[in-house]
């Protein structure tokens, strides 16, 4: 008999991360998919029988993601990486929200940091998701609506992502294509995980830094790019790039 599965975890991680995950509570009407990044087809042992573990060929996180969506039995699905812990209260409120909203696709949430702390500077309001909020969306904020990304044909961008030269954006560009495809988003004040701060932001103001994010607007905006990279600039709270950086990344081809 086929179960009735509401909600999917889609796992990523490398081959040497595996064994690093902390699973959320076991419950009859879900599932946990593990993609397992392994280029180099090293041997480990993935038996976990109440797991799905598929083994990928390749690197890149969007390829993780593209292959959770497809995999996917649940109604709705979340992502994750290897280091997430999820906020279960959190969890039932996110679908408890779709529920009530069959109009929604996805819902961007926030997570917080080891000491509890958010990790970003959020909103404190609920909003609908537009492409000039979501620049600073992560992919295990979100949660998504199979069957409604499955029908606009949203997938992730596989050019960006870690793994990718053009190394972030993915997460954004897949929320902006499923706007522009006219489904609906929505952010909520709601802790869903907890995640470790992070280092990625270590790299702001490098050459390849503003190349990845150049690259991300011009994905984004197209002939339009130019104006945003420059309110970016303006706004961004990262730090001062220089005059010859900031205009290599506004004027960025």
């Amino acid at each position: 008999m086929k179960r009735n599965i509401e909600l999917t975890f889609g796992y990523s991680t490398l081959i040497n991360r595996f064994k690093n995950i902390s699973y959320p509570d076991s419950h009859e009407n879900r599932e946990v998919i593990v993609l397992v990044q392994n280029p180099k087809k090293e041997s480990f042992n993935p038996v976990s029988p109440d797991k799905k573990i598929i083994e990928l060929p390749n690197v890149g996180v969007a390829k993780s993601r593209n292959a959770a969506l497809e995999n996917a039995q649940g109604k709705y699905l979340i992502f994750a990486d290897d280091d997430i812990i999820f906020d279960e209260n959190g969890i039932k409120q996110l679908l408890e929200y779709f529920e009530a909203h069959p109009e929604c696709a996805i819902i961007m949430a926030n997570t917080s940091d080891e000491t509890g702390a958010l990790r970003k500077s959020y909103q404190a309001k609920a909003h609908r998701l537009t492409r000039f909020n979501s620049a600073k969306a992560a992919t295990y904020e979100m949660m998504v609506r199979v069957d409604a990304i499955r029908a606009a044909d949203v997938h992730f961008d596989e050019n960006f992502g870690a793994g990718a030269d053009n190394y972030l954006g993915d997460e954004y560009i897949f929320i902006a294509d499923a706007l522009k495809k006219g489904l609906n988003g929505m952010y909520l004040p709601i802790r869903v995980a907890i995640h470790p701060k992070d280092s990625s932001g270590s790299a702001w103001g490098s050459e390849k830094d503003l190349k990845a994010r150049a690259a991300v607007f011009t994905r984004v905006f197209g002939i339009s790019a130019p104006i945003f990279r420059t309110l970016f600039l303006l706004k961004s709270r990262k730090g001062k790039v220089g005059f010859t950086k900031a205009l290599q990344f506004i004027f960025a081809r």
